[in-house]
């Protein structure tokens, strides 16, 4: 599964493009998404670099 991370400039968001999540960058459409279908938002603000978020992503995903 490819999600919208994929087109990112960002490295960071590209290393998450084939997670099984349907992550979207922080942008007025993902606001207004969740708005119209009543849907929290999950943040995620990680770091590539820190150990224990890469153990978590390979842990749960």
């Amino acid at each position: 599964m490819v999600n919208r991370l994929a087109q990112s400039q960002s490295l960071y968001l590209q290393k998450h493009a084939e997670n099984p999540i349907d992550w979207w960058p922080w942008c007025d459409e993902a606001l207004e998404t969740a708005r119209s279908e009543n849907k929290p938002i999950f943040l995620s603000i990680g770091y590539s670099s820190c150990h224990w978020c890469t153990v978590m992503e390979g842990e749960a995903f």
